[in-house]
């Protein structure tokens, strides 16, 4: 039983460093701003963080409520969540979308935009 559960927690530990691996790429596509956080990854700009990489793996992406509301129904997704507390403004990316990192590396920089139009922090 004991050599179950450490097999299960290191499949779940490899599968968080693939996605973490995914999260940087999509984050290096994009030269305007760098990965932060250690044990919390992110993006940041002018004050407002503007993605999410969470301990289940999922990325969100922050965007204005309108653009936001599009883009939930347009990408068939929810609000995206992170450490239990809902993120108001954020999307959850659907793991389908991460297939094209360029296509979601333009979502990001849009978010980059978004967060930059704000009054800096």
């Amino acid at each position: 039983m004991k050599h179950k559960l450490l097999a299960v927690i290191k499949e779940i530990e490899k599968m968080l460093e693939d996605k973490l691996k995914i999260y940087d790429e999509l984050v290096s596509k994009c030269p305007r701003f760098k990965r932060k956080g250690k044990t919390m990854p992110y993006t940041s700009a002018n004050g407002y963080m503007f993605s999410l990489f969470n301990k289940a793996g999922e990325i969100g992406i922050r965007f204005s409520k309108e653009v936001q509301e599009k883009y939930m129904n347009e990408f068939n997704t929810t609000i995206y969540k992170s450490y239990g507390a809902v993120m108001r403004g954020y999307i959850l990316i659907p793991e389908k979308m991460l297939e094209d990192l360029d296509k979601v590396a333009e979502y990001l920089n849009e978010s980059y935009d978004y967060v930059m139009t704000l009054e800096p922090k």
